[in-house]
């Protein structure tokens, strides 16, 4: 089978060193098994995202030498496709309205999992016409999740299962506005693309059963995941686009791309001391026995 990877950011704003990271790690677990490569825009919330911020991060992967081999088409303008997914899991009754506010989907006296996870009850589930049609303000449409386990093993995390129908609950599709969701748009944007390893970070690994439904629905086959683990300042943040001093703005006034993927490759594990590197010449020293499972620490020290 041939391997085709993908790198799939939100063009909100600068990259910073979580993105990088989970680029680069998507980038070479690829090309080190002799695969593509392509690159996509995930900008369906059009109000935070711009084409501005997408060039830079194109820019930005070219400085770093992480090459592509195509570009899908960006998801703002594939609400027509989203639509016939939606319609076909609308038409075997697998989706329903959800009237639910915010305020009350947050509350204290709302299902929540030991770790703060919100579980979605089914609130809605089985409103009736009558009880539907006393609303005056739109729904969000939430998908009706069987329950059943769902395991897989990661690629950086290992192995991982999740019950939807405890864990998470039936969840959202489409919300009010008409805005489809990460999940469904993830899901068919990976499956019609061929993806067959979806590579980021950690913080999405929780997301992945939900996806892997979707992927079973619509008949696509399920790729390999690997979830990388989270960058943390020593302090125990997370290194976000709110550091903007670590953005790739800052970052390359500041020092050659090689110093920048020595540090990080370093600090994950995949080279045994901090020097500079290219992307490429990380290719043949890229295995995932090597990569870290557990959060990175990195000094923003290193980085001066």
């Amino acid at each position: 089978m041939t391997v085709l990877g993908r790198f799939a950011p939100t063009p909100s704003g600068r990259m910073h060193l979580g993105n990088v990271f989970a680029a680069l790690v998507a980038w070479l677990s690829a090309r080190s098994q002799g695969g593509g490569f392509v690159l996509r825009m995930e900008d369906l919330d059009t109000l935070r995202t711009s084409d501005v911020y997408a060039q830079a991060i194109r820019e930005d992967l070219r400085w770093l030498g992480l090459t592509w081999d195509s570009e899908t088409e960006p998801q703002s303008l594939r609400g027509p496709v989203y639509d016939r997914y939606f319609d076909a899991l609308s038409a075997r009754g697998l989706l329903y309205p959800c009237y639910c506010t915010r305020s009350l989907l947050h509350s204290p006296n709302a299902p929540h999992l030991s770790d703060g996870t919100y579980v979605y009850p089914g609130t809605c589930r089985d409103l009736t016409a009558a009880q539907r049609g006393s609303y005056r303000r739109a729904p969000a449409w939430r998908l009706r999740v069987p329950d059943r386990v769902f395991r897989f093993t990661d690629l950086a995390q290992g192995e991982y299962r999740q019950n939807l129908t405890t864990d998470c609950g039936d969840f959202v599709v489409r919300r009010a506005d008409g805005v489809y969701v990460y999940q469904l748009a993830v899901t068919v944007d990976d499956g019609e693309t061929g993806v067959t390893e979806v590579v980021r970070g950690a913080d999405l690994l929780s997301s992945t059963p939900r996806q892997m439904y979707l992927r079973e629905l619509f008949g696509f086959p399920q790729p390999r995941y690997g979830h990388v683990p989270m960058l943390l300042a020593p302090d125990g943040r997370r290194l976000s686009k709110r550091d903007r001093d670590l953005d790739l703005g800052a970052l390359r006034r500041r020092m050659p791309a090689e110093t920048l993927l020595g540090t990080l490759a370093y600090a994950a594990g995949m080279i045994d001391r901090r020097e500079p590197v290219s992307a490429r010449e990380l290719i043949g020293e890229f295995t995932w026995d090597r990569l870290r499972r557990e959060a990175v620490t990195l000094d923003p020290a290193l980085l001066e």
